[in-house]
């Protein structure tokens, strides 16, 4: 395996350019943007879940490589489409971080991390409006997940001051929705349900905003909790010869209770 950044790079975007040859994989050739995007998403996805694993370094080695590969992929059906290739999408992003570290390459002075994170919205606040990109919510990608993109449109949202002044009063507003949510179950107008509730997921995500949370982060930890715990009252039951779907909820309760004791000792 190459240990030289440059030469293990040309390999691979040979490698891609032969994928795409008109003897190349004919399943790479019929690819375009739109379809190669998910796969783009999910390999990303993938490094953060072998980040989250410890981090695990061998699993990590290869997702990173998928993710890149993605990387070369949409460079080259650019290329091929005569818009940009590998070299400029280096350099477009090499350029960008010399423009947004000026205390680094520059003569700007020096900054902390909290300075730092407020020099770089301004600086891309100051690249959308060159792009024409007006209003504060500008830019956001749609792409994003929903829980994702919520807490950026809210943070974007709080620097021009429309944000409650603290957590309680986020709290306060979740009660509300939630009541607005509950008054919409007996006429099972599932637009209406789903208004609400997309509603009380917002305020959630700017909850986690005030407490200085990820809400995707803790949404993940929640879910591993879960997992966690139901495996075990499945073990619990396997013990006694059951199965879930033959327990009955009242078992399965009594279970699940006896496991969050039992973590919580």
């Amino acid at each position: 395996m190459s240990t030289d950044p440059a030469s293990a790079l040309t390999r691979l975007l040979e490698i891609m350019a032969r994928l795409r040859a008109p003897d190349g994989c004919p399943w790479d050739r019929v690819q375009d943007f739109a379809s190669i995007a998910p796969y783009t998403i999910e390999e990303a996805y993938e490094v953060a879940d072998a980040i989250g694993r410890g981090p695990d370094f061998p699993q990590l080695l290869d997702e990173l490589g998928d993710l890149l590969f993605q990387v070369v992929y949409h460079a080259q059906m650019a290329a091929e489409a005569g818009h940009f290739g590998f070299a400029q999408v280096a350099e477009a992003i090499s350029a960008k971080m010399i423009r947004r570290h000026p205390h680094v390459f520059g003569e700007a002075a020096a900054r902390d991390a909290g300075m730092q994170v407020a020099a770089w919205e301004a600086q891309k606040e100051a690249e959308r409006a060159a792009r024409a990109e007006t209003g504060t919510l500008a830019g956001i990608p749609t792409g994003l997940p929903a829980l994702t993109r919520a807490l950026k449109i809210s943070r974007r949202a709080a620097r021009v001051g429309f944000d409650w002044a603290e957590a309680g009063q986020v709290l306060d507003k979740l009660e509300e929705e939630a009541a607005e949510l509950r008054a919409e179950l007996p006429a099972m107008d599932k637009a209406r349900q789903a208004d609400e509730l997309g509603d009380l997921f917002f305020v959630m995500v700017n909850l986690a905003r005030k407490l200085d949370l990820d809400p995707e982060a803790c949404l993940a930890g929640a879910n591993a909790k879960f997992e966690r715990r139901f495996r075990a009252v499945e073990a619990r039951l396997a013990a006694r010869g059951l199965a879930p779907a033959d327990a009955g909820l009242g078992a399965m309760e009594a279970e699940w209770q006896a496991v969050k004791a039992a973590e919580n000792r």
